[in-house]
């Protein structure tokens, strides 16, 4: 499979590289000086294009020697053209501002969307905008990348408090999440609503569920790599907002104003919102608890942006996210993350190759008490390096770079039986990668490489990966991916955790059994310590007419080896009980599993109506090598409806609802309870006039399932406009309309069913300047 990577990537690039010359550069909004992405500049009377990237960069190659007319046309923006003279073997680079119009176009004969769905491979991935984000209902008045999360394809949401994404089978610790390039160990609130990325200021997000290119590595399902736009270029802005969940502030502007002639710009750009949920919520909504709703979180980011003439540009960044849990004499959980970034693109004078890259440390810490229990707590500080080079042809690109990650960890946890499991290491990853996408005629191959080396564990893995699609007809599209993939970061949480608040990190261990069982009875040597999967997924995609497209994917993840807590631990792993059973001694065991399903989405989108429908069938299990279940977030059915209705003379009314059913989550039933003993005093221990602990005897693992879960959310907006730059969008909002009682948990100890959140209805102001 190596030989057959190597000539794609090398024999698809023979015959390209003629002396012909290129047009290059960048498209920004005139107003903000904001890059514009995903639009298409093409060259007036050619088959000639390209569709700008996430910075708002394109190149046009092989354009013959002569006089030709740039072309732009986006939906929301004035037309543009532009002269330019092209000479043999010559870059040609521009910068181009749009203006923004009032009155959005009806239709665009050229959109980037439709361009990108025929010249690349796009194998589950979504890509998102802030004005995608808020055609959904806002829950607590704010819009928020982790409520967009939940109604995508192949997702699956465990819940309104503490609730978790898992992707396509693939836990949370298996999902990698960017921001501006730094890896994100924990991007979701406890609370489950909020993420801890302001929406206002991402300029785009890519969520790739599965098949992911050799450019991304280290994790075995997901990948969620998010970009921030820069400050304001060009005026100070702002805005403020109040909810009845809480409130947040953003300021913006030049440094150094950006001009169509200047040699350069700089910005900055600083935000913060914090929630007062457990103050407002004793007044407001008590309920829902008559102690008051028990989350708060801070929230506070702040970039640097530096442009240079010819699009070339330096960002610093940096961040603070802390999150509170507060219940009292029963729980209390509490996680702080800090970062410092930084990122760059390098555009060439002579070349059309475009060079990108970041450097990044952060911190996260996380710990959490329980009555009854011992407390447990987790630290992990990371950096990472990436450099990366793209080169354009045409509709062709070839893609290479290396990448460097170390983080270190130190964690204390117990399990169910009460048996320590404690780490501190320190690992670091080397990797490379080679990609390319190449077009030709109605195929779209995109084939990869990708070695990672994980010093700690002295071990290489090779991980190719595939791409193809074929365009049958303009409106009719097939596509298939495979891949390799591995990850050396394992997660602490308990699958018989009611509640997985507590959510710690650690390396992988080295210290396993040496024998991997499957399910079937057979069994293998174990020749690595990491964690592996590999992806196959097949699809189609149909524009069933001009404003109505469907996608179907089909997945099977196989998940060869897991690496996971040992939840039988009985004995300590010494001299003492060397002959003992791994699986009772060793702090984690190997598993394996698999994950298959059926992903289906169907979207309507018309001038100021958007409908969509998603629907997802999956399945999933693991075998710890002594019994096969199904993990806590193996939903079988998933149905997300999703409505948005723009309306009023001045278009300044806004509608928008969804409808979420999920069919139950499995779950650990309880068969009785016991006295516990912890015979501290040995065999002196007198049980019969000491009072012990109380003690669960377990049923099988998820063996039951907990009821169906459905939520309608409704949404209405209001803006008021004050000046071109000023306005003022007042929201009301209804999550869980019909007050469904969703169950959250059933406490063994108390026998009482605690539910979801109950019906919230919210008002939230936001004034932009």
């Amino acid at each position: 499979m190596k030989n057959l990577l190597f000539s794609f990537l090398l024999f698809g690039w023979i015959g390209l590289f003629a002396q012909q010359g290129t047009v290059r550069g960048f498209v920004y909004d005139q107003k903000t000086g904001e890059p514009i992405i995903f639009t298409t500049v093409y060259l007036q009377g050619t088959q000639l294009g390209a569709a700008t990237d996430v910075n708002g960069f394109f190149t046009i190659t092989s354009v013959p020697a002569g006089a030709h007319t740039i072309m732009i046309t986006s939906v929301g923006y004035d037309s543009l053209k532009k002269q330019v003279d092209v000479k043999k073997g010559q870059i040609v680079s521009e910068k181009l501002y749009l203006k923004q119009v009032a009155v959005e176009l009806d239709a665009v004969e050229i959109s980037a969307q439709s361009q990108a769905a025929q010249k690349a491979v796009q194998m589950s991935v979504t890509k998102i905008t802030p004005k995608q984000i808020e055609l959904l209902p806002s829950i607590g008045g704010e819009a928020d990348i982790a409520q967009y999360m939940q109604v995508l394809p192949g997702v699956v949401f465990t819940g309104d408090q503490g609730g978790q994404l898992y992707i396509r089978g693939g836990s949370p610790i298996q999902n990698k999440v960017l921001l501006d390039g730094m890896v994100i160990y924990n991007p979701f609130h406890s609370i489950g609503l909020f993420s801890v990325f302001e929406t206002d200021i991402m300029r785009n997000a890519d969520i790739y569920t599965g098949g992911f290119n050799a450019e991304y590595g280290g994790r075995i399902s997901s990948i969620m790599d998010i970009t921030t736009r820069d400050g304001n270029k060009n005026r100070l802005a702002g805005k403020v907002g109040l909810t009845t969940f809480g409130a947040k502030a953003i300021l913006e502007g030049p440094l150094k104003k950006q001009t169509e002639n200047s040699s350069g710009s700089s910005s900055f750009i600083l935000t913060g919102k914090t929630s007062y949920l457990d103050k407002t919520s004793k007044a407001l909504y008590t309920y829902a608890d008559s102690n008051g709703l028990p989350f708060s979180f801070t929230d506070l980011y702040g970039k640097l942006s530096f442009n240079g003439n010819n699009g070339s540009k330096f960002n610093l960044f940096g961040f603070n996210y802390a999150d509170r849990v507060s219940q009292g004499a029963i729980s209390n959980l509490s996680w702080n993350t800090f970062g410092l970034g930084s990122n760059f693109v390098l555009v060439p004078a002579t070349s059309t190759t475009l060079i990108d890259g970041n450097f990044a440390y952060s911190q996260y810490g996380v710990d959490f008490s329980e009555a009854n229990t011992n407390d447990r707590s987790s630290d992990i500080s990371s950096f990472n390096l990436d450099f990366n080079f793209t080169h354009f042809k045409g509709d062709n690109t070839f893609k290479y770079g290396f990448q460097i990650l170390g983080f270190s960890t130190d964690f204390t946890f117990f399990n169910f039986l009460n048996r320590k499991i404690s780490q501190e290491a320190f690992t670091t990853e080397l990797s490379g990668y080679v990609n390319s996408t190449i077009n030709k005629g109605k195929l779209v191959i995109d084939p990869g490489l990708r070695i990672q080396y994980y010093a700690s564990l002295s071990t290489f893995s090779l991980e190719p990966r595939f791409g193809l699609k074929f365009n049958a007809t303009d409106r009719l599209r097939f596509k298939l991916a495979t891949g390799v993939y591995s990850q050396n970061l394992i997660s602490s949480n308990a699958d018989r955790d009611v509640v997985n608040l507590f959510n710690g990190f650690l390396s992988g261990p080295e210290n396993l059994q040496d024998s991997i069982y499957y399910a079937d009875g057979s069994s293998k040597e174990r020749t690595h310590e990491l964690q592996k999967a590999i992806h196959y997924i097949a699809g189609i995609e149909s524009d069933l007419s001009k404003r109505l497209h469907l996608n179907v994917e089909g997945y099977y993840k196989d998940f060869t080896q897991l690496s996971n807590i040992n939840r039988n631990k009985l004995f300590n792993d010494d001299a003492d009980n060397a002959q003992r059973p791994d699986i009772l001694k060793k702090d984690f065991i190997i598993e394996t599993g698999e994950a298959y399903g059926v992903d289906v989405v169907l979207k309507y989108e018309f001038k100021r109506l958007n409908l969509w429908a998603v629907y997802s069938w999956a399945k999933s299990n693991r075998y710890d090598g002594v019994i096969e279940y199904r993990p806590i977030f193996d939903r079988r059915h998933n149905v997300n409806l999703v409505a948005n209705y723009t309306f009023g003379k001045d278009l300044n009314w806004e509608f928008s609802a969804r409808f979420n059913f999920g069919s139950g989550f499995p779950f650990t039933q309880t068969q009785g309870f016991y006295e516990q003993f912890d015979f501290a005093d040995g065999i002196n221990t007198d049980y019969t006039t000491q009072n012990g602990s109380l003690g669960i005897f377990y049923g099988d693992i998820n063996a039951g399932r907990l009821p169906d879960y459905h939520r309608l959310d409704l949404n209405l907006s209001r803006k008021i406009y004050f000046s071109e730059n000023s306005e003022m969008d007042i929201n009301l909002g209804v999550t869980n309309l019909y007050n469904r009682d969703n169950i959250f948990y059933f406490d063994r100890i108390l026998f009482e069913r605690v539910n979801q959140l109950p019906i919230l209805p919210s008002l939230g102001v936001n004034i932009t300047f």
